[in-house]
Formats: C-alpha cells, structure tokens, sequence
C-alpha cells in the first residue's frame, strides 16, 4: 500500500437555495454569527483534516468569500472551484433556458483540478452532520487501500436513519441505501420528495400519486461520503453517457446526482462502499421553518460543552 495523502474536504455550497428562498449557506444560526458550515469545518479540522474546498457559483462568489471563505482562510487552507453550466464535455453545450445546475456528481467534477490526487471528503454545504462523523470519515480516508490502475474503488459513506433526517416543513432529497451484513451498501438511489411520517418518512416518484413508506431505522445517504480521486476519473468518462440519456428526456432539470452515480458503480462491480453508521440526527435547512429547530439544537450544543462560544474563540 503507498502513502496515503492527508485528504481534503469538498463542500458542494452551489445550490440555489430555491425552497428556503435565499441563499442559505450564508445565514447565521450560532449565537455568534455562525453558519451551519462552521460546525463543519471546525468538526473536520478537529478530525484531521487541514484543506478545504468550497465548489460554488461564480455569481455567489464576492458573498460567500465575505460571510465564509475569508474567515475560514484563517482557521484551515481553503481552496475554491466553480460549478458552472457550460462545462460539459466537448460537442455538447447547455440547452437553451437551462438554468439548474447539472447536480452534485458535476458539481464534485468541477473540483477535480483543484483536488488533485489526493482521497477526499465530500458533504453538503447547509447540513450538520456531527463531529464523530468527520472522525469516522477521515479514519477511513487515511487508511483505506489504493486500488491501482484500472483496480476496484474503495468508497465510504456516513449513513442516518431516515427518522433523523426529515424536516415537519416538506418534503427532502434523500439517498435511500441498502446495505449487506457485511456493512457495505449494495444500493442507492436519490429520491427527491422524500416526506416525515409516523412511522419514518414515504417517498413519492409520480408526484403523490403513489407512495413508496420506509420505517424508522432506514438507511439514507446525507451526501456525506470518503472517496479516492480515481471516482472523478470515472465519473469524467461516464458524464457524456449520462447527458446522451437524458438531455432527450429532461433537458432543462436532469441531473448528474452523485448517489445515482455511486449506484452505477456498485452495480457494475466497480466499486465498493463502506457504510460508517451514525445515530446522530441530522440538522439542516431545507425551509425557512427549519431554522428555529436548528437554532435550538446548536444552542443546545453549545450549552453542552460541545462547542465553545464563540465556535472559533478557541484554537481547533
């Protein structure tokens, strides 16, 4: 096995924010000003982690750089890379009146120059995920096994049971995984209108016509996963297959999802993924109504020791 590089962290923050109606990577539910990937990067730096990179719009760039980057720059190296529209692979342009960006899988590709070679984190820009999850993340990316050229992937990802992870606002995207004795997933698949229930959450693919229900104690991806660089190298190389199928079918809203991605992999033998459980719950904003909640829990954390306060008022 060679030497492992210490890894970096990949925050995808190019989301619109068009639910909650604002750009809600940079609105503050800390006491002090903090944002929600605040506790992220001070829970991956606690961890191990010393690089992060922010994949962001261009046009979000002067605001994100103020409210975050320039303040993180003095806790943790930073980096940035840009997710844009018009970076597709050669003979192919974005659709006229598309503007939704081509989703999480594209927005990880768009980082790949800046990522380099070495094993990565990749986690959402607006989700709490917990400090123990940054450590069981960073402990498999400093010791999982190279696969070599041409070699099976090594992949982990953090998985939440579904009752920890729905809002009372709406509905959610949720990778809904399935998972061997062996603790590695054998399946995973977005959702994108996931719901709370009773009984854990239900998810709907024809618009509430039909309903699909998943008791409490279902495994979900939070986009919270460990790769190597080879996974941008495959999924460089399938973006074109990706588009030939469905820029017919959806062209202005089809999306290059990376739990969809990951699926493929695993289904074709390529791949394999790791499942690192946590029972922490999931805190996140997805709706207006969702920042109290969060509020009142990071509250809650402070209160416990967790967290200093101010976040930062201690060296990490």
């Amino acid at each position: 096995m060679k030497q492992i590089k210490n890894p970096a962290l990949a925050v995808l923050a190019a989301g619109a924010g068009s639910r909650y109606g604002g750009l809600k990577q940079i609105d503050p539910v800390g006491a002090h000003g903090e944002l929600i990937i605040d506790y992220s990067i001070y829970d991956a730096v606690k961890a191990g982690f010393n690089k992060v990179i922010f994949i962001i719009k261009r046009e979000i760039e002067a605001d994100f750089r103020e409210v975050i980057g320039d303040r993180i720059t003095r806790h943790v190296e930073t980096a940035y890379a840009y997710q844009e529209l018009d970076a597709l692979p050669d003979g192919y342009s974005a659709p006229e009146g598309r503007v939704k960006p081509w989703g999480t899988m594209h927005a990880l590709l768009s980082a790949k120059e800046v990522l380099g070679d070495v094993p990565f984190a990749a986690v959402n820009a607006d989700d709490y995920y917990g400090p123990e999850a940054y450590k069981a993340i960073y402990g498999f990316l400093k010791n999982f096994p190279d696969p070599g050229d041409g070699g099976k992937q090594h992949y982990a990802m953090v998985g939440y049971r579904v009752e920890n992870t729905v809002t009372d606002a709406g509905s959610v995207a949720r990778g809904i995984c399935e998972a061997g004795d062996d603790g590695y997933l054998t399946a995973v698949a977005e959702r994108l209108k996931v719901e709370k229930t009773d009984e854990g959450a239900r998810f709907t693919e024809d618009n509430g016509r039909s309903w699909t229900y998943l008791p409490k104690g279902t495994l979900v991806s939070m986009n919270f996963w460990g790769f190597g660089p080879g996974l941008l190298t495959l999924a460089e190389r399938d973006f074109a297959e990706f588009l030939d199928q469905n820029l017919p079918v959806n062209p202005l809203l089809c999306e290059y999802l990376l739990p969809n991605y990951i699926g493929k992999l695993i289904r074709n033998g390529e791949a394999d993924v790791k499942v690192l459980e946590s029972g922490d719950a999931w805190h996140g904003i997805t709706y207006r109504e969702d920042k109290p909640g969060v509020m009142a829990a990071i509250a809650e954390k402070h209160k416990s020791g967790l967290y200093p306060a101010p976040l930062w008022a201690a060296k990490t």
